[in-house]
């Protein structure tokens, strides 16, 4: 559905997007996460036919973007991170606007309007001004501004912005229904927790390059730990042999903190049952057992040296 092929846009002195490549199936969700400057909402609007790329080429189904009003502009929907509305106008007013835009008229404009208004849960606000709405409703209104044309690529440049959790979770839905449908979703964040629930692959950007491109699983494949195994020992931290754990197979660190052993393994598979034996075998009863693993937080600030939220 859609292939960033190298592109690189500058301003001036400052490089923002340096060779971004990745590309996006039917049905897919492909996050874009970086921290605040990373170049991910200029990406977006080079795919979105908005800002033209230095150089590279962007294809939407095979098709390159050859000017302002090229048809195969759309077949893309962009929600963009600042909101696209009127408040002043009601909220069908504001979406027939954006009908008469796509070239909808009559009927079709209607049950275009109609059908985004039932996805977003917003019909029965329909006839309301959009400044009495919360912040979390004008999130989804603004998404349904983006599906009335419907669109095959959905562009999604940080739509929970400024959200409650109970519209993010709204939101988060919508999306989740639209991927169902075969939409191609680019979904751009620097929230890790959004990322995991939503995006089937992720592209870790940041200065302007891509750092990684995998899935999530991927990701963490990169990091020396990748899970976490804490233990509830039944006796005392006295004489505990640290250094032997430490030489196990698969243990890439161990601590000990009072009772609890805190031991860091890259496979959790083959390195739990080794570990736990060794502590029978070696007279180190325990009570409780717990394996955590790193978050996307943990596999950026591996990759870069920065947070997420930089």
């Amino acid at each position: 559905m859609l292939e960033v092929k190298a592109v690189t846009k500058r301003y001036g002195s400052i490089t923002a997007v340096d060779g971004v490549s990745f590309s996006a199936g039917k049905g897919e969700t492909i996050g874009l996460l970086g921290p605040n400057g990373a170049g991910k909402t200029t990406t977006v609007s080079m795919v979105a036919g908005i800002t033209r790329p230095d150089s590279g080429e962007i294809l939407i189904e095979g098709q390159a973007i050859r000017r302002d009003t090229d048809p195969v502009k759309q077949r893309i929907g962009l929600v963009p991170q600042d909101l696209a509305l009127y408040d002043e106008l009601p909220a069908i007013e504001n979406l027939r606007f954006f009908a008469a835009l796509y070239d909808l008229d009559g009927a079709k404009a209607k049950r275009a309007i109609g059908e985004a208004l039932a996805l977003v849960g917003l019909s029965d606000r329909a006839k309301d001004r959009v400044s009495t709405f919360s912040g979390g409703m004008k999130r989804r209104l603004n998404l349904a501004a983006a599906l009335l044309h419907d669109p095959r690529i959905l562009l999604l440049d940080e739509p929970t912005v400024g959200v409650d959790p109970q519209s993010r979770n709204a939101i988060f839905e919508n999306l989740e229904t639209l991927r169902a449908r075969g939409k191609t979703l680019i979904y751009t964040t620097h929230y890790m927790e959004e990322a995991e629930r939503l995006c089937d692959r992720l592209v870790v950007v940041d200065h302007g390059r891509v750092i990684a491109n995998d899935t999530l699983h991927g990701l963490y494949r990169l990091l020396p730990i990748t899970n976490l195994l804490l233990i509830e020992l039944a006796d005392g931290e006295g004489g505990f042999p640290l250094d032997e754990v430490r030489s196990l197979p698969e243990v890439k660190s161990a601590e000990l903190d009072k009772h609890a052993l805190k031991v860091g393994v890259h496979d959790l598979s083959t390195g739990a049952p080794r570990i736990l034996q060794w502590l029978v075998d070696h007279g180190h009863p325990y009570q409780h057992v717990v394996s955590e693993r790193p978050d996307l937080e943990t596999v950026f600030l591996s990759l870069t040296g920065r947070s997420l939220r930089d």
